[in-house]
């Protein structure tokens, strides 16, 4: 099926330009000449394109969020990489460079495998992610680019809570710098309750995922997301507009408050319209200081546990090289009787006498 289109699109990539000639032999064998440009020998290094993870609540805008930020790079001169990963929309409003419907039939998977609309969706993440190693080489061979556009499931949790969204998540962010954006429906946030919930939705994301987050009050046409800001700076505001609440939910707003405080804090946010464009270049500032987050925090974690898990492989090793000479000393403190060199009667087995009853049996048969 279409899972080829991942392998031809890697052969027909272009080789990526190392901005050197070839060595010849002749080149290989002779000294090198002394440098008198005065810049250092080695090329510098790449700089990776930022990953831009978009979640959200379904109906949030994410899809048509992510069309107006392709639009607005490519008007700056800066076209992204684009990645869809909702297996069940029927159209998007961009040309994705890589498409999960191109690998997995969505509705085959519900008929093959008996499942309803939120099953046979997390079901095809499932499978697309088997694959995802293609998806991270196709991006890695892609020179002069900054952004990698990442569109998700309507419904978060098939991504966030998911076996295939860890997968994935953890794939992008072992590879390249990482951003999560947690899209918010602004106009219906206006009620506390509602906006704690979002809150609280977006602490969980980050928890799991440990990578930089960024809110995005989407429809700030529609609606300003200035309360929510205010909200977020001052605890006495929020008070204020949930005094009039008695009940229980209110209460519990009221002292969720008080906990994130800490969280509101560290965390960036930006006001955005899919719609009219408002907000694209406060909201690219806010994902460069996601990426410089990820390199100070984020990065420093995963080589740790790279080299946890590089220790204690080296650990494991050692154990069984370990137990292997240890079994080996220990059988060789027994005897153990082994048949060495060929007996001088050895042949002698094998020859029968001339006169034997078993030649007379044959030649008179």
């Amino acid at each position: 099926m279409a899972d080829t289109s991942l392998e031809n699109e890697v052969k027909n990539e272009e080789p990526v330009a190392s901005g050197t000639e070839p060595t010849t032999p002749s080149d290989a064998e002779g000294p090198e000449p002394p440098s008198t440009s005065g810049r250092a020998d080695a090329e510098p290094k790449k700089k990776k394109p930022t990953v831009v993870l978009i979640v959200g609540m379904a109906g949030t805008g994410k899809t048509t969020l992510l069309q107006r930020l392709n639009s607005h790079l490519h008007t700056v001169g800066k076209p992204p990489y684009v990645v869809n990963l909702d297996p069940a929309v029927t159209h998007v409003p961009y040309g994705p460079n890589i498409d999960i419907r191109d690998t997995v039939d969505y509705k085959n998977v519900m008929k093959q495998y008996g499942l309803g609309p939120n099953g046979g969706i997390l079901t095809s993440c499932n499978l697309f992610a088997t694959r995802f190693d293609q998806v991270i080489e196709l991006c890695e061979s892609k020179t002069d680019l900054d952004y990698i556009l990442v569109d998700t499931a309507g419904q978060i949790e098939i991504f966030t809570w998911s076996a295939s969204g860890a997968i994935i998540t953890e794939a992008f962010a072992s590879s390249f710098p990482t951003v999560v954006v947690y899209i918010v429906d602004t106009p219906r946030c206006t009620s506390p309750q509602t906006f704690m919930s979002n809150m609280l939705q977006a602490v969980s994301i980050l928890y799991k995922t440990k990578l930089p987050l960024i809110l995005a009050f989407n429809k700030v046409d529609v609606a300003k997301h200035d309360f929510a800001i205010e909200w977020m700076e001052d605890f006495e505001k929020f008070q204020e507009a949930i005094d009039s609440d008695s009940s229980y939910a209110a209460s519990l707003s009221r002292s969720l408050c008080m906990v994130l405080d800490e969280f509101y804090r560290k965390l960036q946010s930006v006001g955005v319209s899919a719609y009219t464009g408002e907000g694209m270049p406060e909201f690219f500032e806010a994902v460069a200081g996601g990426a410089r987050e990820y390199d100070s925090t984020y990065k420093v974690e995963l080589e740790r546990r790279k080299a946890n898990r590089a220790a204690e492989e080296e650990k494991r090793k050692k154990a069984m090289m370990d137990k292997l000479k240890n079994d080996v000393k220990n059988s060789g403190e027994r005897e153990v009787p082994l048949r060495k060199g060929v007996p001088d009667d050895f042949e002698d087995q094998f020859v029968e006498e001339p006169d034997s009853d078993d030649d007379d049996g044959y030649e008179s048969g």
